[in-house]
């Protein structure tokens, strides 16, 4: 009997769950098994299957409420380092997806991506290699070729890239301090290092960079 490749879907979007889980649904050798709507839920689940004990394979949305998915990356990184973990964005590969690599991730893939692709990331990951489609590896080529001057979106540090995506999402600064957990002081710091290296000098400013950036909403 064919063994099959036990998937955990962490998403706070129902019908982008439902998506995926039909997409996946297509595959004979994939089940979705478990699911989890924010970044708690996920590691509480990873913990209940006992890692790689009950999971081949987690994908992860980066932007979920309280702590992101790339927090969450790296807390399944450090307590279950076997475990694959599929990164998933609206982001454009060039924002997020060398930072994905860099930080463990099996594999980074838009919302947009093409069903077989999603497929074969899955599949990939469960192999235990790194899904890499044209664009990441662009992204990851680019990263190598300028490691030493960063611009852009990728300048930033990961706490200053959560508050960046809240703030041209329009969430004020009390919102930000709530949702990451703090003080508002300590977000107005991380707004003006964002500004800093952005090159803007307000939230409008702002907002239009990270449209000229190919930032895209959540769904």
């Amino acid at each position: 009997m064919m063994k099959r490749i036990r998937v955990l879907l962490g998403d706070d979007h129902r019908i982008v769950r439902e998506g995926l889980k039909q997409v996946l649904a297509d595959a004979p050798d994939i089940e979705v098994c478990t699911e989890a709507t924010n970044g708690v839920e996920v590691l509480d689940a990873v913990q209940a299957a006992q890692g790689t004990l009950g999971l081949d394979v987690v994908v992860l949305d980066i932007a979920m409420p309280g702590r992101d998915g790339l927090e969450v990356l790296q807390e399944l990184r450090k307590a279950w380092p076997r475990l694959p973990v599929l990164m998933l964005s609206t982001y454009p590969e060039k924002q997020y997806a060398v930072r994905c690599i860099k930080l463990g991730a099996a594999g980074y893939l838009n919302k947009s991506a093409d069903p077989d692709d999603m497929v074969a990331a899955v599949r990939k990951a469960a192999a235990g290699g790194v899904f890499v489609t044209p664009a990441t590896a662009e992204a990851l080529a680019s990263a190598v070729g300028g490691a030493g001057a960063k611009t852009g979106p990728e300048a930033l540090s990961h706490r200053e890239h959560q508050v960046f995506r809240l703030l041209t999402s329009g969430h004020s600064v009390s919102e930000i301090g709530a949702q990451l957990q703090l003080a508002p002081n300590t977000v107005s710091t991380y707004r003006a290092r964002i500004l800093e290296k952005t090159g803007t000098k307000n939230d409008v400013e702002l907002a239009l960079y990270a449209e000229r950036h190919g930032k895209t909403r959540d769904l």
